[in-house]
């Protein structure tokens, strides 16, 4: 069984980012860049199925320029067994990520692609219903515990729901996308990451695609979270009902 993971090169969720004056940007030049956590579950969860028999190959794919390289070899390291660079500078929209998805898909034919929910940098949450929906295959979203049936013809995906959980089985080929308490990924070791330097990375560039890349979404402007005002401190109960009926005007 062939598994195909979509990876994304995002700030590191630890870093501090400053919104650039022009509000277009953020001031991302020297900031750290590691693998979209959704997406590293998805990835440790495809490695254990290779560890345990259910799949036999796993190729990771990550768009963007040149130093998403960097990348995709530490994908390699954690356990891929190749990778596919899709080469460009563009900012891409999820619409446009699932149609170059799609055409890997229908080039190289995995069983199943397993991404992340969400990248924590957009938090848009739907590139990989889009790519179910071109591909016309089941998809499976917060996948929290993912089994396979004894012929790997089909699988059964829960996930957490408002009323508990819910399962639902999907026929292969399939989209499944990850929620937080699926796995722990691990950590790469120093001999993977030496022999990850030696695995088959292919480069592709979006403009031998023939994909529409046009913008769909207009981007206003960006705008850092507001500035928390203090708290205020109250001697008793009827100073703090004061407050909050008379002043703030919230009771």
């Amino acid at each position: 069984m062939k598994v195909l993971i979509p990876i994304k090169r995002v700030i590191d969720p630890y870093v501090k980012i400053r919104v650039l004056p022009e509000q277009q940007t953020i001031d991302a030049q020297h900031a750290k860049r590691v693998i979209n956590p959704f997406d590293e579950i998805a990835l440790e969860e495809a490695i254990r199925w290779k560890e345990t028999g259910i799949a036999s190959e796993l190729t990771a794919i990550s768009i963007g320029p040149q130093a998403v390289q960097e990348t995709l070899r530490n994908a390699l390291a954690l356990g891929a067994d190749k990778a596919i660079h899709i080469l460009t500078d563009e900012v891409l929209e999820p619409l446009t990520i699932a149609k170059i998805l799609k055409n890997i898909v229908l080039q190289y034919n995995p069983h199943i692609v397993i991404m992340g929910k969400q990248a924590i940098d957009d938090d848009c949450n739907q590139t990989g219903q889009m790519l179910a929906g071109l591909l016309d295959w089941p998809q499976a979203t917060f996948a929290s515990k993912i089994v396979f049936t004894d012929d790997k013809t089909r699988c059964n995906v829960s996930r957490e729901v408002d009323e508990g959980i819910e399962t639902l089985q999907v026929v292969l080929p399939a989209v499944i996308t990850t929620d937080l308490r699926l796995n722990e990924p691990r950590y790469a070791s120093l001999p993977n990451i030496m022999k990850a330097k030696q695995k088959p990375l292919e480069q592709i560039t979006l403009a031998s695609m023939n994909v529409d890349v046009k913008p769909r979404v207009k981007k206003i402007a960006l705008n850092p979270p507001p500035v928390r005002s203090p708290g205020k401190m109250v001697q008793d109960v009827a100073e703090l009902v004061h407050f909050l009926r008379d002043i703030e005007k919230v009771i």
